[in-house]
C-alpha cells in the first residue's frame, strides 16, 4: 500500500506547472495512447470474435460437421444413424446423397452442389430451416422433383418460387440422336439466405429424387452429424466409421473448411499482437515522461530526503504518478472499447446503407459481426495495468537513488 504522503505528492506532480508543461504533455500523450490502444484492441478482437462465431453458426451450420459415407448405397441408413446417434458427442444425424451439376434457366448457367435430403432429419443438423426467405424445406417430397436454392442463385438465374429450373448432370446418356447430357426439370419451392458463398453453391432436393437421378437403389450415400463440440469432429467421424470399417469412410469440416477457420484464428492472433504494440509504446511513453519528471524534480527530491524522506517513499511518489496515467488510460480505453464493440456493427451498417459503399461484399456475410467477450476485456485491461506498473519501476528507483548533497550543490 502507498503511504498518504506518497499519494499526495504523486497526485500533486501529475498536475501541470509552468516549468514542466512539456512533461505533462508527454504524460497526456501516454495516457491517450494507452486509451486508444486498449479501445482499439477490445473493438478489433470483438469483431474477430464475431467473424469466428458467424463462421461456426452459418458456414459450419450448413456444411456437414462430420460425415461417414460409402462407395455403395446404404440401404439401412436408419439403422446406421441410430448407432451413430448413441455417441455422446453427436447431437443429431441425417442421411444424404450428393451430386454435382449445372442449373440453367432464362439463358443463365451456374454450377451447383446438390444434396439429396430427408427434410425431417435435415432440419435437425442444419440451420437452413431458420434462414428460409420463401417456402420451406418441408416442400421437398420424393417424386415431386422440387428444389430449394439460395437467394443469390435465385437472383442470378432470374427465378421465382414456382418457376422451373433445369439440372444438368455431368453424365451422358445414349439416345437415337447420339450421346446427350442427362438433365431433369425441377420446380423451385423454397429460397434460403445464409451467406453469399453458401447461397451460390448449395441446393437441396428430395433424397429419393437424387437416387432416381443417379439411378441408384433406395437408400443414402452417407450420414452427416451435428456435434456438440465441432473441434472433436475428426474423432467422432472416425468412431462412426469404425462401426462398419469395411465400407464407411470418415470426413469432417476440418478437411473441407478448416483452412477458412484457421485463417480467421491466425488473423485474430496477428492483429491482436500488432495492436498490443500500441499499448507497449504507450508504456514506454510513461517511462520517458517519468524519467523527465525525475530530472525536473531533482531539487524537490533532494529536499524531501534532507527532511528525512526514505527511498521507499520517493519510489512510491513516482510510482503513484505512473499508475495514475495507467489507470486513467486503461479505464477510459476499456469504456470506449466496450462501447465501440457494442455499436460498431450498427454504425458501419448505417454508413454502408446511407452511402451505398458495399463494404461487406467481399465477406461471407453482409454485415459486420461483433461479439464482446469479457474474458478478452479482462486480459487486455490486466495486461495494460501490469505494463503501466512495470513502466514506473525504473524511473521511481532512479528517483530514489538521487543523492541530496550532490543535487543541492548545483541548485
Amino acid at each position: 500500500m502507498f503511504r498518504p504522503l506518497a499519494l499526495f505528492l504523486g497526485l500533486r506532480y501529475t498536475r501541470a506547472e509552468r516549468s514542466n508543461r512539456f512533461i505533462s504533455l508527454i504524460s497526456l500523450i501516454s495516457m491517450v495512447g494507452l486509451t486508444l490502444g486498449v479501445a482499439v484492441l477490445i473493438t478489433v478482437l470483438s469483431v474477430m470474435n464475431g467473424f469466428d462465431r458467424e463462421l461456426k453458426t452459418r458456414i459450419l451450420g450448413m456444411v456437414p460437421q462430420a460425415t461417414v459415407s460409402s462407395g455403395e448405397i446404404i440401404s439401412d441408413w436408419k439403422g446406421l444413424a441410430d448407432k451413430i446417434e448413441k455417441d455422446p458427442e453427436v447431437a443429431a444425424v441425417a442421411p444424404f446423397i450428393e451430386l454435382q451439376g449445372m442449373l440453367t434457366s432464362n439463358g443463365q448457367v451456374a454450377g451447383i452442389m446438390v444434396t439429396g435430403v430427408e427434410p425431417e432429419y435435415e432440419k435437425n443438423v442444419s440451420i437452413i430451416n431458420e434462414h428460409m426467405v420463401e417456402g420451406s424445406i418441408d416442400t421437398l417430397k420424393d417424386g415431386d422433383f422440387s428444389i430449394v436454392l439460395g437467394e443469390s442463385m435465385v437472383e442470378a438465374l432470374g427465378l421465382q418460387v414456382g418457376d422451373k429450373v433445369t439440372l444438368v448432370l455431368p453424365e451422358a446418356s445414349p439416345s437415337p440422336a447420339g450421346v446427350i447430357p442427362r438433365f431433369k426439370r425441377f420446380t423451385l419451392t423454397g429460397v434460403f439466405n445464409i451467406s453469399r458463398e453458401v447461397d451460390n453453391l448449395v441446393a437441396f432436393i428430395p433424397m429419393g429424387d437424387a437416387a432416381t437421378l443417379l439411378r441408384l437403389p433406395p437408400g443414402a450415400q452417407g450420414v452427416r452429424m451435428k456435434l456438440d463440440n465441432i473441434f472433436l469432429a475428426p474423432q467422432v467421424a472416425q468412431r462412426a466409421a469404425n462401426l462398419e470399417p469395411e465400407y464407411l469412410y470418415p470426413n469432417d469440416w476440418t478437411k473441407t473448411h478448416g483452412n477458412l477457420f484457421g485463417a480467421i484464428q491466425m488473423e485474430k492472433a496477428m492483429v491482436g499482437l500488432l495492436l498490443f504494440l500500441i499499448i507497449i509504446v504507450a508504456a514506454f511513453n510513461i517511462v520517458s515522461s517519468l524519467v523527465m519528471l525525475v530530472t525536473d524534480k531533482k531539487a524537490d527530491i533532494a529536499i524531501l530526503k534532507t527532511f528525512g524522506a526514505s527511498p521507499k517513499l520517493i519510489t512510491q511518489v513516482f510510482m503513484v504518478q505512473g499508475l495514475v496515467i495507467g489507470v486513467i488510460g486503461t479505464v477510459a480505453g476499456t469504456v470506449l472499447g466496450v462501447i465501440l464493440a457494442l455499436t460498431v456493427g450498427d454504425l458501419l451498417g448505417w454508413i454502408n446503407q446511407v452511402f451505398n459503399l458495399h463494404l461487406f461484399d467481399a465477406y461471407f456475410i453482409n454485415y459486420l459481426p461483433t461479439e464482446l467477450r469479457w474474458t478478452d476485456v479482462l486480459i487486455i485491461t490486466s495486461t495494460s495495468f501490469l505494463l503501466s506498473f512495470l513502466a514506473t519501476i525504473y524511473p521511481a528507483r532512479r528517483a530514489a537513488s538521487i543523492q541530496p548533497a550532490q543535487t543541492l550543490r548545483y541548485e
